[in-house]
């Protein structure tokens, strides 16, 4: 069975194995050349510095790839490449030091390059998720806000289109891309319907990616494929007590022979209402606080009964996802289901949570420039006193100091995003991106209801609906004050303050 790579039927041709993409045209799905956005070298994944087009920029080192890595961005290599100066080498060291103390995964020794700049792959990615969404996400917007609920025909589409599995390997159904490559297709929804974005980014950075990091062979086989092509999953952690306080869950896990019996209450879920998965958070021993928490996979419909799906909650903003409580009477799950080694769970969502947060980032970065899309052009064709509203300079100082900003956001978005790609920690920078990008996103949908006037405050504009998603953005996945507690006892123990 052919896997995608990308977006069915929107630029890129399913294949047999990876790096076999090529580019369509649309609509005539006639073969096209991709955009020349970017050069690569040959077994590298991530952009070089070329300069001027004449060649590797001064300073940059290849050394010959190793035999054996895996594809990235769809492109077949032979292994990694490495161009690091000295002084990114001893950047690189410096940013280990301020890990968790977790043991960071494998590092890819990669040429830097700008973090923002797009191969030629990503581009076509971009332009394609960007015409999907333009063509079955943009019609629902306004009637999955007013009714609350996400249309079953467009998370269908989200399936078919190859966009919940982004990460997954080929094999197992999926795209067989990278973390950045993710981060484009939130981003790109995102500036259409936050909402949508929010499914997609949870189902991608929460579930698909813990299994693929932390589950067997076995699980992943059992799993991942149904992540990747049917199954919607949510991401149990939160409880009625524990919030920013994520390990004093109350949730229980009692081992009974081979099995194990859950028994407690989530709150604040994402994705409960369509889930069939869910990745449960459980203390498996409770008098070794924390270090008891484990990570559970359950099946919705092994669950059967004791497993409820509480009343939806109503929302200020992303109100086309569900957000439910969800109550676990007993629930009967298999020792072949515990995902880690027991005890490790608290490892695993600190882990995925960090990823998690470079997602929501790339949400509130599309969320601000979708705002700017659709306020920007109202406020250039507006006419008042004789002139449009854009003319006016002090408004054109707001629009380059929004730009500005949301530069920066999408700077430290993407940079977040290549760090997870090599191997490399990214506790402090994916606080950094989140923690900034849901300040930008906050103050730009406000700035954008202000220059659309009276109309940016109706419903039927656009811009309010932005204004209402991204408040969201400075309390799920961690709080604004919990990011900010983050990077300071980084500094301190850098600087031992």
């Amino acid at each position: 069975m052919a896997a995608v790579l990308a977006v069915r039927g929107y630029g890129l041709l399913p294949v047999t194995r990876l790096g076999a993409l090529r580019p369509l045209s649309w609509p005539s799905m006639t073969p096209a050349a991709a955009p020349p956005r970017t050069r690569l070298a040959a077994g590298c994944s991530n952009p070089l510095p070329f300069d001027g087009g004449r060649g590797i920029a001064a300073g940059a080192t290849l050394v010959a790839p190793a035999v054996g890595s895996s594809p990235r961005f769809g492109i077949p290599t032979a292994g990694t490449c490495a161009a690091v100066p000295d002084a990114v080498s001893a950047a690189a060291a410096a940013r280990r030091s301020t890990s968790t103390g977790v043991p960071p995964p494998p590092r890819k020794e990669v040429v830097p390059g700008p973090a923002t700049a797009l191969t030629g792959e990503e581009a076509l990615l971009q332009d394609m998720v960007a015409k999907f969404a333009a063509r079955h996400v943009a019609p629902n917007v306004a009637s999955m806000d007013a009714k609350a609920e996400l249309d079953p025909a467009l998370l269908a589409q989200l399936f078919e289109a190859g966009l919940m599995g982004v990460e997954v390997s080929a094999v197992h159904g999926g795209g067989g891309m990278s973390f950045t490559s993710a981060v484009i297709v939130i981003e790109e929804l995102a500036k259409v319907d936050p909402a949508v974005a929010a499914v997609v980014d949870i189902q991608n950075t929460l579930l698909c990616n813990t299994v693929r990091r932390h589950g067997t062979d076995a699980q992943a086989a059992e799993w991942l494929p149904r992540l990747a092509t049917s199954a919607v999953g949510s991401f149990c952690l939160s409880e009625p007590g524990s919030g920013s306080d994520a390990f004093a869950l109350k949730t229980t896990a009692v081992g009974d022979g081979e099995d194990w019996i859950l028994s407690g209450t989530k709150a604040w879920i994402s994705n409960a209402k369509e889930a069939d998965i869910f990745l449960v958070f459980a203390n498996a021993e409770p008098a070794a606080g924390h270090r008891g928490i484990t990570a559970f996979l359950v099946d919705r419909a092994a669950a059967g009964g004791g497993l409820v799906v509480g009343k939806k909650e109503d929302k200020l903003g992303i109100r086309a996802t569900s957000c439910c409580e969800l109550t676990l009477g007993g629930v009967r799950v298999p020792a072949g289901n515990v995902l880690g080694p027991v005890g490790q769970g608290y490892k695993i969502a600190i882990g995925t949570l960090n990823e998690g947060r470079v997602g929501i980032g790339a949400q509130l970065v599309g969320l601000a420039q979708g705002a700017m899309d659709v306020a920007l052009p109202y406020a250039a064709q507006r006419q008042q006193f004789g002139r449009p509203v854009a003319d006016n300079q002090g408004m054109q100082f707001q629009f380059a100091q929004a730009a500005t900003e949301l530069a920066a956001a999408r700077a430290l978005v993407y940079n977040a995003a290549r760090l997870v790609d090599v191997g490399l920690p990214v506790v402090a920078d994916a606080a950094y991106a989140k923690l900034y990008a849901s300040q930008v996103a906050d103050r730009i949908a406000a700035a954008c209801v202000n220059w659309a006037g009276g109309v940016g405050y109706m419903r039927d504009f656009p811009a309010e609906k932005f204004f209402r998603d991204a408040k969201i953005g400075q309390i799920y996945e961690g709080t604004s004050n919990i990011h900010l507690v983050t990077i300071a006892k980084l500094l301190s123990k850098k600087y031992e303050v």
